[in-house]
């Protein structure tokens, strides 16, 4: 469904339920970072809003919106930041410039094999451009990383997302380091080369918190589809969640139902499965 006036009262009405809040990769997309016609056109024939929630910057989910002809507001950064359907900020809750630092500090300083990406709503900065994970996260985000550190922003910004692409052989070993050194912060793998790090509290259910609030939904109104760990909160939180088949065992047992994997049009089965009257 596309959403050209997304304001409070879009979200209201007689439907038992109000919003269906997706995850992006692993769950929306394809293993080829497509999404698929059945689930476009699932979501297109909507009569409630589809917002996605995603890890994600806002350049990565723009070009997914663009592509399937969709306007909406959107989740991003594993619940960080959240916009409205014409880009202005809803939500944020980033790092300050010494937290950041002194995470980036203990990283290099322990010499993870990672590559390290600094997100604050718009930018994206990595020290190697030419960095083959990082060339890489650029043709699947469809977004251009720019050269920078730190030391490049305006030490007021606030700071999204720190990612740290990893050796896959090292990932579990990185993150446990990041966690037990950072306690406070919210620190989540997305993929087994993938490591989030946010500030403290951020997770996609606090952020879809903030989003009921804002337009005045019933959180047992929202439906949610996910598959990795940093879905955890989100898929335990709300009681009618799905967990793609494709998903990791954990996140299984929390859902509500199971669906198909992201190559068999997982949201789109259900969608249809499960929530039949809310298709047109």
């Amino acid at each position: 469904m596309s959403i050209t006036d997304c304001d409070a009262h879009f979200f209201g009405g007689n439907n038992m339920y109000q919003c269906i809040l997706s995850d992006i990769d692993g769950t929306l997309l394809t293993d080829d970072h497509h999404m698929s016609p059945k689930t476009r056109d699932a979501i297109k024939s909507l009569d409630i809003p589809f917002l996605p929630v995603s890890a994600r910057s806002p350049e990565g989910i723009y070009p997914i919106l663009k592509e399937n002809d969709i306007v909406c507001p959107m989740i991003c950064f594993s619940g960080g930041l959240i916009l409205d359907e014409k880009g202005q900020v809803l939500y944020e809750n980033g790092m300050n410039y010494n937290q950041t630092e002194e995470v980036i500090t203990f990283i290099k300083e322990k010499k993870f094999d990672c590559t390290i990406n600094i997100y604050a709503l718009h930018d994206w900065l990595v020290e190697d451009k030419e960095d083959p994970r990082v060339l890489r996260e650029e043709r699947i985000v469809k977004a251009e990383a720019q050269k920078g550190t730190l030391s490049s922003l305006d030490p007021s910004r606030k700071i999204h997302k720190l990612l740290c692409m990893c050796n896959p052989l090292y990932t579990k070993e990185i993150e446990r380091s990041l966690k037990d050194r950072f306690p406070h912060c919210s620190i989540a793998c997305s993929s087994d080369i993938l490591i989030e790090i946010m500030n403290e509290g951020v997770t996609k259910a606090d952020a879809i918190n903030h989003l009921c609030d804002y337009y005045s939904i019933n959180k047992q109104d929202i439906v949610a589809f996910g598959d990795n760990y940093n879905d955890i909160e989100m898929i335990s939180e709300f009681k009618n969640s799905f967990a793609m088949a494709n998903g990791e065992e954990e996140i299984k047992k929390l859902a509500t139902y199971v669906t198909a994997d992201n190559n068999h049009n997982g949201v789109a089965f259900g969608l249809k499965k499960y929530l039949p009257k809310y298709i047109i």
